[in-house]
């Protein structure tokens, strides 16, 4: 196998290997590894992580995957040694001393793939590497041999993109109805022939059938409300009506995920439905995210140009080469790789997004070449919209378009729906909030790099037509001086606050700190955590300033509602200059300038309430937002004490048909399933309409595939014990073991202690908050190597899927207690007292446990660290589960016995009966 004749170097906990340009690999300490890599360029793979190991935060060198992205945009690949060797089709090194022979070879092939005439990716890459060259990429000078000049000049990216184009409105979907048998039909089709005919996929499919049914009356949704266990097939399962009625009637179905890695799986499984593209050329299914997930080109071209430098600076070229390959410009989980920004160990790649709603619309030069707008389009005309559920309630909230508002909707994952909703209907005060707002309407501070522009600036030529919209724009420009400038967390600390709005920030700061029963407890100011108190029990000083900011927002509120009037007076009496594009630019400014006044009106009417009664129907408080001890943001918070109270009125009821489904909708007590507490998440207790009721019962057979083993003897409070209960386990599964934390603190110092012996025994660990890998790439390592384990908190508790051999084993160090917040203890008070603390926690336990079996042939182990578990909480786990109480050497006896070959009177058949 051809090699790149270039030092290679592999570090992971294990220890350090060197390979010379001539062939020779030995192993050597780390600060051997930190003189050669200062020395010259040396091949490796994933800088930052290799960095981390070796303790030498400055590394640098030639990171395959930079090379990878050059030559392969838009290409998966999982960011691993083996994760390369399995892209380009090389053996996989038997062990770390292997890695750095692995990583010459690999650059040998992929530099090889350079010179083959039928590279894919070959269209613009002699014109990338030139601006890489010039600004000094070390990949450039050994690339540059191997990529020929084209015979001819290369297209500039923003000339290769192509146009999007406008089609005519869709027409409303047919008042149609889809019969059983025809939906049974659909998945017999969908599932293909000779597949397993399961009851209970097909009773599911029937019952998701039913809200496709045309609406009886204005504000009364057909809507389902179904538990769905794992394994039953339910995305087919509602694939089948939902295809059937977009075929009959010509509509468009939404369905939202709260995870991207669901969104992943619907596009696999609706091509089983429908094909890539109709006969025109347009796409039947569409991923739809918020902008902010997409590239903006206008952000891209501005950092080509000079708007970035150094490292972030090669970012963007990188950047630029996938946008040309990519299928939809998605950023944040779409093809570009999720290693990707890290490497550069900066935010470039959230700032080539629209991060803080600055789009110009239809006076961008790229306007009809955005992938924003391009995605937009494509989901008006398309028969399956896959979504997130933020999406879908702010697509209903505000969207741009009444006619593209979801009517026909299926949230899956829906046990997430009334966390989106308590998120999208909340109202933050905030100084981080306000001086973007302030960003928005004056423009970037002075000095500050970027194409950003203020009000004035984007609405130029209206405030020259229009006298009263340039008073207006004046107007809010005077008015939003009174919004935090840059530094106002600064100012604040140091007791200078600048205009009303920093005045009382500084106030809610001071009101925070004075008020923390913590100060020197584990959770308090010591520890560096956030702070908060309730917005109760106001002095006259306070109340005052709230009255003022109130006041100086209101003046900033009056004069963009006579903006946004005047902008909709010209667009009905628009002048000769004002064309198909420039209409389109003032219908986005009035879309920006009504959801900055329905900012502006939340705040005052958070404001407004301080110092009087309480209002029922909110949970108002202050706080002090603080990571490690460091304060980023100041502000006052209102939330919903039931966000699906507004979520009823603004997606449900303008709504036709609504499906929510989960396999952990429902509470399990005594045995038997309980709809109450899924109803009251569902907003269907705001309805006027009775909801319908399904329940599909996973097939998998979990009283012989699973185990639930709660270890008695770790003491809580004891690091080094639950360090050495994680480590043990790891050791007797053999790796595969997915643990969750409800600390970082903790996850930190458990990683610490034994990642190094892990690894030297060849059981490599990793770890969210440890690692500078984004939570999806750590997954796709995770589930591509089965002796790896991994550990993590809530982000990996659900939506992790990784069926087979890599998952096996699931440790909690503790039982998820809720967080005890102000908003938590509201809503504990409403509904029921430990009742509803119980219910939280066995749905967290049950999201848990289902990362655990995800296909029929699954086994393993769910482990609880805490001999504190009440048996209340046993109906979080499916019934027939077996749940056995025993010390960790025991439990370390049954993890390395596995499942299956467990004896059977080794293990109980029915539930434990233990009490607390």
């Amino acid at each position: 196998m051809p090699s790149l004749a270039l030092p290679a170097l592999h570090a992971s906990h294990a220890g350090t290997w060197l390979r010379s340009a001539d062939g020779a690999t030995r192993g050597i300490g780390k600060g051997e590894a930190v003189m050669a890599a200062a020395d010259t360029p040396l091949l490796i793979v994933n800088a930052p992580l290799v960095a981390s190991r070796l303790g030498y935060p400055d590394l640098s060198g030639l990171d395959l995957l930079e090379l990878f992205a050059f030559v392969h945009p838009a290409r998966f690949v999982v960011p691993t040694p083996k994760g390369i060797a399995h892209a380009l089709g090389l053996e996989e090194p038997a062990s770390d001393d292997g890695v750095p022979m692995l990583l010459q070879q690999a650059a040998a092939a992929l530099l090889a793939r350079c010179e083959a005439s039928d590279w894919p990716e070959r269209e613009g890459a002699w014109m990338a590497l030139q601006s890489l060259a010039r600004l000094r990429w070390p990949w450039a000078q050994v690339i540059a041999p191997h990529v020929r000049q084209p015979e001819r000049g290369e297209k500039w990216l923003f000339s290769r993109l192509p146009e999007w184009e406008e089609t005519a409105e869709r027409p409303q979907p047919g008042q149609v109805a889809i019969e059983e048998f025809e939906i049974e039909a659909r998945l017999d089709r969908l599932t293909g022939e000779g597949a397993e005919r399961r009851e209970g996929q097909r009773s599911y499919s029937r019952d998701a059938g039913r809200i496709f049914a045309p609406r009886a009356r204005r504000g009364a949704p057909h809507m389902l409300v179904a538990q769905a266990g794992t394994g039953i097939g339910k995305t087919l399962g509602y694939l089948a009506p939902a295809s059937l009625w977009a075929e009959k009637a010509q509509g468009t179905v939404w369905v939202s995920t709260y995870t991207k890695n669901l969104q992943r799986q619907l596009r696999r499984e609706s091509a089983r439905a429908w094909p890539a593209a109709r006969p025109d050329g347009s796409r039947p299914v569409v991923i739809r995210k918020g902008r902010e997930n997409y590239l903006c080109l206008l952000n891209l071209e501005d950092a080509l140009q000079g708007g970035f430098g150094g490292r972030a600076a090669v970012l963007a070229q990188l950047v630029a080469r996938w946008a040309a390959y990519s299928s939809d410009g998605d950023m944040i989980g779409g093809d570009l790789p999720g290693w990707l920004g890290t490497l550069f160990r900066s935010r470039a790649i959230r700032s080539l997004t629209d991060q803080r709603g600055e789009c110009i619309y239809a006076g961008c030069p790229h306007y009809r070449k955005c992938f924003i707008e391009r995605a937009a389009r494509a989901s008006a005309q398309a028969d399956l919209v896959i979504a997130n559920h933020a999406l879908v309630m702010i697509n209903a909230a505000r969207g741009r378009d009444h006619a593209q508002r979801p009517t026909r909707i299926i949230f899956d994952e829906g046990h997430h729906v009334f966390e989106a909703a308590d998120s999208t209907f909340a109202a933050a005060l905030t100084g981080q909030e306000a001086i973007e707002l302030r960003r928005w309407i004056v423009g970037p501070e002075r000095g500050s790099r970027g194409r950003r522009r203020g009000l004035a600036a984007r609405l130029a030529d209206v405030a020259s037509y229009d006298e009263a919209g340039g008073r207006a724009v004046s107007a809010a420009l005077d008015a939003a001086e009174a919004l935090p400038r840059e530094g106002w967390l600064q100012r604040i600390a140091e007791g200078v606050p600048s205009g009303p709005v920093e005045e009382l920030l500084a106030a809610v700061r001071a009101l925070t700190y004075a008020r923390d029963e913590s100060a020197n407890g584990p959770g308090g100011q010591e520890a560096g955590y956030g702070l908060e108190t309730e917005a109760a029990q106001l002095e006259g000083d306070f109340v005052e300033r709230a009255q003022a900011a109130a006041a100086a927002l209101a003046e900033i509120r009056q004069p963009l509602i006579r903006l946004g009037l005047r902008l909709e007076a010209l667009i009905e009496d628009a002048p000769d200059w004002l064309d198909g594009q420039g209409r389109a630019r003032i219908e986005g400014a009035r879309h920006s300038l009504a959801w900055r006044v329905d900012t502006l009106a939340a705040w005052e009417a958070l404001l407004g309430r301080l110092g009087g009664p309480a209002d029922p129907d909110f949970v108002d408080w202050l706080a002090v937002d603080r990571a490690e001890a460091r304060e980023y943001d100041i502000g006052l918070h209102r939330h919903f004490l039931d966000p699906m109270k507004p979520f009823a009125q603004v997606v449900l009821e303008p709504a036709h048909g609504v499906m929510l489904t989960s396999a952990t909708l429902c509470d399990r007590v005594d045995g038997g399933e309980n709809w109450d507490s899924a109803l009251a998440r569902s907003g269907a207790m705001h309805l006027d309409t009775r909801p319908m009721l399904a329940s599909a019962q996973s097939p998998f057979d979990y009283a012989n595939r699973a185990e639930v083993l709660i270890v008695t003897d770790v003491k809580k409070g004891d690091l080094a014990g639950l360090a050495g209960a994680y480590g043990r386990i790891i050791e007797a599964s053999g790796g595969g073991v997915l643990g969750l934390f409800t600390a970082i603190r903790r996850l930190r110092a458990v990683h610490g202690r034994i990642a190094d012996r892990l690894a030297r025994a060849g059981l490599p660990l990793y770890s969210q908050h440890v690692d500078p890998i984004d939570t999806g790439t750590l997954v796709d390592i995770f589930r591509d190597d089965p002796q790896a384990s991994l550990l993590g908190t809530d982000a990996l508790r659900d939506g992790v899927d990784v069926p087979g051999h890599s998952l096996r084993c699931v440790v909690m160090e503790q039982v998820p207690w809720p967080k005890p917040s102000i908003l938590h203890r509201a809503r504990r008070a409403a509904n029921g007292g430990s009742a509803y603390d119980d219910r939280l926690i066995r749905a967290r336990l049950a999201q848990a446990f289902g990362r655990l079996i995800r296909s029929a042939g699954d086994s393993g182990h769910f482990v609880v660290l805490s001999s504190a578990f009440p048996s209340r909480l046993l109906g979080a786990f499916p019934p027939g589960t077996p749940v056995v109480r025993l010390t960790l050497d025991e439990a370390l006896q049954r993890v390395a016995a596995g499942v299956c070959s467990a004896g059977e009177a080794d293990r109980p058949a029915v539930r434990e009966e233990e009490r607390d």
